[in-house]
């Protein structure tokens, strides 16, 4: 056994250095831009919050003004994750961030009071427009749109209103029209939808706008698609939609990179109103370089430990792998030397008796009295009924017999010094 004592020596070193170079351990809390309350975003990022809290990482949601805000916080280390709108991504964004895919199509919807004039996007000109404040994805959109419509647009005439606030303006009457990038599912596009008192402002050159503008694309809304009964909308609408992505900081952990992929299949691969099941999350739709950790993902899927292990044993696996090669190392020899020390461990159960029955031999040879041979006899007869107790495994039981025909040979030799033969005793 003192041969094994250096490798279990050198194993233990060598598995403590391999826990030196384990890849560090997930973080248990990260930090979610969210978006306004209220809003689309804010709402996604509740349920990625409750998805990932289900795996034990705790999501701390910050109140956001929108995309452009959401970006600059990932820039600056003060967010981990954020959701944002595709098209605003600038060279430092692209260098410090990373996608996780595109995740929906949210339209530009831009809604005006029902007896309204206005009839395309050019004719907004001299209205009272809420196009968002200043940090939102919808006021840099509806600028650049502004752009590619020329013309004057009058900087007192765009207001900073956005989300639920600004549908509940256009509602009230205290603006002209509303813009808002944002999925299907606000609930104040709904609200805005099935309203009598506004409508949806189309975009006849969708295709054309999508071509100019890379990081739109053109949708169409089918006509009765939010409401058959009633008939909403009554005509199908074509529209230009950025698409929101999942963007994290490129130092984020592997990890919880997967977990938030994880999160996003589960929230937005059913597919909505605008897209079939399946179509989303996609890795093509962005504008930020996709994660490495995406890229193997959307290529292989879950990893195998992910598949079938929670995502703390998966993870915990996935990093200890760097301990099977010193624990192998140890694991090999002592897998050899099992058998031979078990054979040795009950051998020496039957052995370590001969060293009594050698020495009670000599003082039988040597006694020259009848009562010092009756004690070695009495000592003999204790050692056998000691013997009688020991138990061995059946394959061992010859050497057990053996034992007790010895120590029979040796109470002869000590009742009859010169006519003891083994034979006799042993059978043999």
């Amino acid at each position: 056994m003192k041969v094994y004592w250096p490798l279990i020596a050198v194993t233990v070193l060598g598995v403590s250095v391999a826990f030196m170079f384990m890849d560090p351990a997930p973080p248990k809390e990260i930090r979610f831009a969210a978006g306004s309350p209220g809003g689309a975003y804010h709402a996604y990022a509740e349920r990625y919050q409750r998805l990932l809290q289900e795996q034990g990482v705790k999501v701390d949601l910050l109140d956001t003004a929108g995309s452009v805000e959401n970006l600059r916080l990932l820039d600056d280390g003060e967010a981990d994750v954020a959701l944002v709108q595709g098209g605003l991504a600038s060279d430092r964004d692209r260098e410090q961030l990373r996608s996780l895919g595109g995740l929906f199509p949210e339209p530009f919807w831009v809604f005006v009071r029902s007896d309204s004039d206005v009839r395309g996007f050019e004719d907004l000109r001299a209205k009272r427009f809420a196009i968002g404040g200043q940090g939102s994805g919808t006021r840099t959109l509806a600028l650049q749109l502004q752009g590619e419509f020329g013309g004057t647009w009058p900087a007192s005439s765009q207001l900073t209103p956005s989300g639920t606030a600004a549908a509940d303006a256009l509602l009230a009457g205290e603006v002209d029209a509303a813009a808002f990038a944002a999925s299907l599912e606000a609930p104040y596009v709904e609200k805005l939808l099935r309203s009598p008192d506004v409508r949806l402002v189309p975009f006849p050159r969708a295709e054309a706008l999508a071509r100019r503008q890379d990081a739109l694309s053109a949708v169409t809304l089918l006509r009765g698609v939010v409401d058959i009964g009633k008939d909403i909308p009554s005509t199908d609408v074509p529209l230009v939609a950025p698409v929101a992505q999942l963007a994290v900081r490129k130092d984020l952990h592997p990890a919880i990179e997967a977990l938030l992929i994880d999160s996003a299949v589960a929230i937005h691969g059913d597919g909505s109103l605008l897209s079939a099941a399946g179509t989303w999350p996609n890795p093509d739709a962005t504008d930020l370089p996709l994660s490495g950790q995406a890229r193997r993902y959307y290529k292989n899927g879950p990893t195998f430990l992910r598949r079938y292990f929670s995502f703390g044993w998966a993870n915990f696996l996935d990093r200890a792998w760097v301990l099977a090669i010193p624990l192998l190392t140890l694991l090999f020899p002592l897998v050899r030397a099992a058998p031979p020390i078990y054979r040795w461990r009950v051998r020496r159960k039957i052995y370590v008796w001969y060293k009594d029955i050698r020495e009670l031999e000599g003082r039988g040879r040597s006694s020259p009295t009848k009562e010092e041979r009756e004690r070695i006899l009495k000592e003999l007869e204790d050692l056998q009924e000691e013997i009688g107790t020991v138990e061995v495994p059946l394959s061992y039981t010859d050497d057990l017999y053996r034992l007790r025909s010895h120590v029979e040979f040796v109470k002869q030799l000590v009742l009859n010094p010169k006519g003891a033969h083994p034979s006799a005793v042993l059978g043999t």
